[in-house]
């Protein structure tokens, strides 16, 4: 037996090879365009070839690719990190100003404090001192030795 499972050997095929025919090279020649209204693109355009026949199809505007945007010098992310240096600069020199304006207000009103102090242990230092130099419209109280003998007061 055979690998096909045939009793009889396998016949041979004669092999058939062909070869492409090359055509011949096209000669150029231009084909009569179908007159157009100026102004107007129709949808569909038709060209008749010189042996007659006449080809329609749509008319295919050449493809322009487009502009490439020019990179910017610096990346963004460049200018980003610099942005915001800038701006922590103008925040860390507020806070300056801020705690310079704190420090100077906070004394400003220690002084204040200050002044009054002064001016109010003054005013009670005169009250004091001025009210034993008064004599007039008080009432005066003399002390003398008084002896006391057997509960009886003598003066």
């Amino acid at each position: 037996m055979y690998p096909d499972h045939t009793p009889h050997p396998p016949v041979r095929r004669a092999v058939e090879v062909h070869h492409p025919t090359p055509l011949p090279p096209a000669v150029a020649v231009s084909a009569p365009v179908v007159p157009v209204q100026s102004g107007t693109v129709p949808a569909v355009a038709s060209i008749v070839l010189p042996d007659g026949r006449v080809i329609t199809g749509y008319a295919i505007n050449p493809a322009h690719p487009e502009p490439v945007a020019a990179k910017p010098a610096v990346s963004r992310a460049a200018v980003n990190v610099a942005l915001g240096g800038v701006g922590f600069l103008a925040v860390c020199g507020g806070l300056i100003l801020l705690t310079s304006f704190i420090a100077a207000l906070t004394a400003f009103i220690t002084q204040l404090i200050t002044l009054a102090a002064v001016i109010f242990g003054g005013w009670i230092a005169v009250q004091i001192f001025s009210a034993s130099g008064h004599r007039d419209g008080g009432t005066t109280v003399n002390i003398r030795k008084a002896v006391i003998k057997r509960n009886k007061f003598y003066s």
